[in-house]
């Protein structure tokens, strides 16, 4: 049984959310969870709440056959480009420079 969690506009880029996924992607959750903890990177918080929300969706999807935490394991992780802020910078002899402020969607699938 597979569930699963999507945190959507994370204020980070996917390319810095990526570099952490990948240290976690098809670990059991227990193990994962410790990597997140103990990661410096601020994304690391982020993806730890999304992983703790997949694994609460778990326990309570299906309440007549409830699934041990411990048992799960993170099968599938991703996170997908999201949109870009547009903002203004000021620059030399009145002209300016466009900054993208880039954003992304985090999805976190468990299952046995």
């Amino acid at each position: 049984m597979e569930t699963r969690a999507i945190a959507r506009n994370i204020g980070v880029p996917a390319t810095k959310v990526r570099q952490i996924i990948d240290l976690i992607r098809g670990k059991p959750v227990a193990e994962a969870m410790t990597i997140l903890s103990f990661s410096s990177r601020h994304v690391a918080k982020i993806i730890e709440k999304t992983l703790r929300s997949a694994i609460a969706n778990a326990a309570n999807q299906d309440v007549e056959n409830p699934v041990d935490p411990e048992e799960l394991v993170v099968k599938r992780i991703f996170a997908d480009e999201g949109r870009d802020l547009k903002r203004i910078r000021p620059r030399a002899r009145g002209s300016a420079d466009r900054i993208k402020k880039r954003q992304s969607h985090l999805t976190v699938v468990v299952g046995d």
